[in-house]
Formats: C-alpha cells, sequence, structure tokens
C-alpha cells in the first residue's frame, strides 16, 4: 500500500501539470501512454515488438493518433485514418504469408484490435483535451466516482457477484453504487460548472459513462485473465501498468467524445 501510494503521488505530481497546460506536451504524453499500452498488450500476447509487425502496428497507432488540427497532413497525400488501417491490415496479412504463417491470421486479428482499442480510446483523450480542461475534469470524476462508490458500497452491502469468472471481488451492489455515486458528483459538477446544457443530459450521460466505465475495467481483467497476467506491466509499481490505469478511461473517453460532440 505505501509503495502504490507513493507512485501515485509521483505520477500525480507529473502528470497533473501536463494535462492542466494541455497543448503540444500533453499530446506527446499521449502518444508516449498509447506507445506504451501497446507494449503491454504486444507482451501479454508474447509478440515481439521489434519485428515487421511491431514495425506496422506501432507506425499504424502513432497515425491514427495524430490530432485533428494536423489531419490536413494526411489530407496533402490524399490519406485518411481509415485508409491507413486498412493499409497496416493488408501488409499485416501479407506478412502471414511471407512468413508462411509463422505470424498468424490470429495474431494478425489481434494487433489491429488493440491497435483499435489504445489509439482511438488514446486519441479521443488528446482531443477531449484540447476541447476543454473541464471535460476531461468531468471523466476522471466519473471514473473516481465510480471506483470509490464501488469499492466502498461493494464492502458494505455487496451480496451477489457481478461477474465472478472475469472479476471474483465485484458484486452488483458495488456496481450499482459505483453508478450513484457518479451521478452524484456529476450533478455537483454540472451545477458548479454548468458544463453542459441540461442536468438530463447530464443524468443519462454520466449514467452510460459509469456503465462503460465499470466495463472497460472488467475487459482489462479479462484480457489479464486470459494471458495469466497480473497486471497488463510494471512500469507503475504497485498500480501494475498503463493499461491497469487508463482501462476505463480508454472505454469511456469515445463515447464522452461522442456526447460532447452532440452537445456543441
Amino acid at each position: 500500500m505505501k509503495q502504490r501510494v507513493i507512485t501515485g503521488v509521483i505520477a500525480a505530481a507529473l502528470f497533473l501539470p501536463i494535462v492542466i497546460f494541455g497543448g503540444f506536451p500533453f499530446i506527446i504524453v499521449t502518444y508516449i501512454l498509447a506507445t506504451v499500452g501497446l507494449f503491454e498488450l504486444f507482451r501479454m500476447k508474447r509478440l515481439r515488438v521489434v519485428s515487421p509487425e511491431g514495425a506496422i502496428s506501432f507506425v499504424v497507432l502513432w497515425l491514427l493518433l495524430l490530432p485533428q488540427q494536423y489531419e490536413s497532413g494526411l489530407a496533402s497525400f490524399h490519406a485518411t485514418k481509415l485508409g491507413l488501417l486498412l493499409l497496416g491490415a493488408f501488409l499485416l496479412l501479407a506478412y502471414t504469408v511471407v512468413t508462411k504463417n509463422a505470424f498468424t491470421f490470429d495474431e494478425a486479428g489481434f494487433i489491429l484490435l488493440s491497435i483499435l482499442y489504445v489509439g482511438f480510446g488514446f486519441y479521443c483523450f488528446s482531443e477531449i483535451r484540447s476541447i476543454g480542461l473541464a471535460y476531461m475534469v468531468y471523466a476522471l470524476f466519473i471514473i473516481w466516482a465510480t471506483d470509490i462508490g464501488a469499492y466502498f458500497i461493494g464492502r458494505a452491502f455487496g451480496k451477489r457477484k457481478l461477474w465472478p469468472e472475469i472479476s471474483p471481488n465485484k458484486t452488483v451492489e458495488g456496481s450499482i453504487g459505483g453508478i450513484i455515486c457518479a451521478v452524484a458528483v456529476a450533478v455537483v459538477y454540472q451545477w458548479t460548472t454548468n458544463l453542459f446544457h441540461s442536468i438530463g443530459f447530464v443524468l443519462v450521460m454520466t449514467i452510460v459513462l459509469s456503465i462503460f466505465g465499470q466495463l472497460g475495467d472488467l475487459v482489462e481483467s479479462a484480457f489479464k485473465r486470459h494471458y495469466g497476467v497480473k497486471d497488463s506491466g510494471n512500469i507503475l509499481p504497485g498500480h501494475g501498468g498503463i493499461l491497469d490505469r487508463f482501462d476505463s478511461l480508454l472505454f469511456i473517453l469515445p463515447i464522452l467524445y461522442f456526447f460532447i460532440s452532440m452537445a456543441l
């Protein structure tokens, strides 16, 4: 616990100023986090990073992460992110032939899904911050409120297991408690900031985000259980890897980005 607290304090001291400042330093940090996240998935699957498939994967990831304000550079080459993703898919599939299935179709599919999972989530991370810090703070508050509420209410009242095959400690009561706490925090945040146009919109959005945040946590647990690892990585002592810390954010940020697009 001591190591976990120390790591959390150091990470917050380094990361929060960059989140507040935003701009190009935040974009660089987003690229670093996404790169480490994809590396962790490669390691779980026991794929080589220093390899042709690794080179293709990380180049496609970095292009998908390109912020909207810089996408005109792609347009000048008559390229789109979807086109680049498809090109990456074709190259990976062609590589299965070159290697005579030493690199398999299943591994190519795993890599493409990993790129989408990490790339789109962290792309929305960067885009939401560029729209406004208040939206990023809202997302963090929802995740923290959901996690804290689920933990304490689950410990106090939890009886029915939510998904024991994936995460045996989570309960239905804790999950509902997390949603209630997230809604309470969101109402206070909306009241103090008037960030969105109506309280009804905030309530619906918060419930959806809280549910998907918990789903993101379960998905990461399913990854680790399937590949037989305790943590996605060890870059954060006491906390695990980048995906262990950003699992909920990677699920809710694309949805929040959609809601923000509706609201603006």
